[in-house]
C-alpha cells in the first residue's frame, strides 16, 4: 500500500510563496495520479489542483490558475505544488491524494475528492495579511 507524506507548509505573508510536496512510498511499480486538496477555515474540503500519472496533463481551479503550479518527479515519487502570490484565502490544511492509473484505466487526472483512494494527513499552510 502506497503512502503520502506532505512536507512544506509554514507560515508566510501574503504576497510570499511556498513549494509543498508530497512523497509516496511503499509499494512500487503502479502509476498514480494525483492531486492536491484543501478545506479553507469553515468549509468543505475542495479541489485544487491535479496531475495524471505521466505529468503530462494539469488542471487547476479557478482560484489558484496563474499562482500555484502541480508538478511530479517520478523518479523520487514526489508531487509538488508551488504556490506563488499567496493570500490569506489560501490559508487551509493541504493535502494530497492518489490513485492508481489501473484503477480507471488511461493516463488522466481527477478533480473529485472521491476519485482518490490514498490520501496524506495533510501540512498547514497559513498566509498572514
Amino acid at each position: 500500500q502506497v503512502q503520502l507524506v506532505e512536507s512544506g507548509g509554514g507560515l508566510v505573508q501574503a504576497g510570499g510563496s511556498l513549494r509543498l510536496s508530497c512523497a509516496a512510498s511503499g509499494r512500487a511499480g503502479s502509476t498514480y495520479a494525483m492531486g492536491w486538496f484543501r478545506p479553507p477555515p469553515g468549509k468543505e474540503r475542495e479541489f485544487v489542483a491535479a496531475i495524471n500519472w505521466s505529468g503530462s496533463s494539469t488542471y487547476y481551479t479557478d482560484s489558484v490558475k496563474g499562482r500555484f503550479t502541480i508538478s511530479r518527479d517520478n523518479a523520487k515519487n514526489t508531487v509538488y505544488l508551488q504556490m506563488n502570490s499567496l493570500n490569506p484565502e489560501d490559508t487551509a490544511v493541504y493535502s494530497c491524494a492518489a490513485v492508481a492509473a489501473s484503477a480507471y484505466g488511461g493516463n488522466y487526472y481527477y478533480t473529485g475528492e472521491k476519485d482518490y483512494d490514498i490520501w496524506g494527513r495533510g501540512t498547514q499552510v497559513t498566509v498572514s495579511s
